[in-house]
């Protein structure tokens, strides 16, 4: 059986539990972008896993950076207080858009499920009262992303496999600010 069609019987479930249309619609709508915040920090936490050297080496070069940049500014050498400013602001820039990245790694679940959306609901608007308006899929999902987002946030620390995550990047952040 074709991954898509299994992956589809599988999300379209969600939207079958209580039997009234826009009840279901909504803790469908929910259920999956739950789902596709919690994939995304799984992915999150593999990806940070997998580059955590190349983001230690990273900050540890930051860290030396500005040792080395106040250590000119005390001294007055401009020149090479300019010189140790330049590299330190390029490796603060390869430091940030690598967390840039990492953060972005988080995303990707949404894309697909808003893409499953579209064959599944592309047609539907959901009226706003006294507007004369109507919001489709990609609204209400938003809405539920940022919902599940803010309900993961909050219990994240708490289950099993992000518990540990969650200290680990914790302690991960706790360290770079000191450097």
């Amino acid at each position: 059986m074709d991954l898509w069609v299994m992956m589809d019987k599988f999300l379209i479930s969600f939207y079958k539990i209580s039997g009234h249309p826009v009840v279901d619609y909504f803790a469908g709508t929910f259920a999956v972008a739950l789902l596709a915040v919690i994939v995304g920090e799984f992915t999150v936490s593999i990806v940070f896993r997998v580059n955590k050297n190349h983001l230690d080496r990273l900050n540890t070069r930051l860290a030396e950076l500005q040792q080395l940049t106040m250590a000119a500014l005390k001294l007055g050498d401009r020149k090479s207080y300019d010189a140790c400013n330049k590299e330190a602001n390029d490796a603060f820039g390869r430091a940030f858009f690598n967390m840039f990245g990492l953060s972005a790694a988080s995303l990707w679940p949404a894309f697909f499920a808003l893409a499953w959306m579209q064959q599944r609901f592309a047609g539907i608007g959901f009226p706003i009262p006294f507007t004369g308006l109507a919001v489709n899929y990609v609204f209400t999902f938003i809405i539920c992303y940022i919902l599940a987002r803010i309900f993961f946030g909050k219990i994240k620390h708490r289950l099993p496999y992000f518990s540990g995550i969650h200290q680990m990047l914790m302690a991960y952040e706790e360290n770079s600010g000191k450097s």
